[in-house]
């Protein structure tokens, strides 16, 4: 499985809520952090730098990605963009994907199906499934360190989660 942060923010909420999400899993999963890969690669519109075919490459291998962004003027990040333009046309080709998003206002909530969504479905996801949006208001520091998500934005979230992880469980065994 591959996990995508594509959050900007070294302090994401993001990409607490994706580590949260993915350590909830029982599968070995690789997260790509956008804004940890070098600018210049992101920046220099190289599909073939060695970066980017690794990337290609763990999501060939995968059976499911989850693509976490920050919500910005009612789209997903432009470091997200930044990589996925980068990506072959069908990188996505066979996966199911799971879209999440953080965000700091609820007229954003849609950003999922009207912004990220379509450009999954374009990648080749086979299947991109209901993805969930929290309220930047919902999440707060847990005593040790991870996060806390405020009901019921936690209960909804983990059921996305775990259909997210039936429908891979169903399509291993298909």
């Amino acid at each position: 499985m591959v996990a995508i942060s594509g959050s900007p923010s070294p302090t994401s909420r993001t990409a607490r809520v994706l580590a949260n999400v993915t350590g909830a899993l029982d599968a070995e999963i690789h997260t790509i952090a956008v804004r940890d890969l070098p600018a210049d690669v992101l920046l220099g519109c190289d599909p073939s730098h060695p970066v980017i075919l690794d990337i290609a490459e763990r999501l060939q291998a995968a059976d499911g990605v989850i693509v976490a962004t920050p919500v910005y003027k009612a789209a997903y990040s432009g470091i997200l963009k930044a990589l996925l333009d980068l990506l072959p046309q069908y990188a996505l080709a066979g996966k199911t994907v799971l879209p999440l998003a953080t965000g700091g206002t609820v007229a954003h909530v849609l950003a999922i199906d009207y912004a990220l969504r379509p450009v999954l479905t374009t990648m080749g996801a086979t299947h991109v499934l209901p993805g969930y949006f929290v309220h930047d208001q919902l999440i707060s520091d847990a005593p040790d360190g991870d996060i806390v998500i405020a009901e019921p934005a936690r209960t909804l979230l983990d059921g996305v989660v775990a259909a997210f992880a039936a429908a891979l469980t169903s399509k291993v065994t298909a």
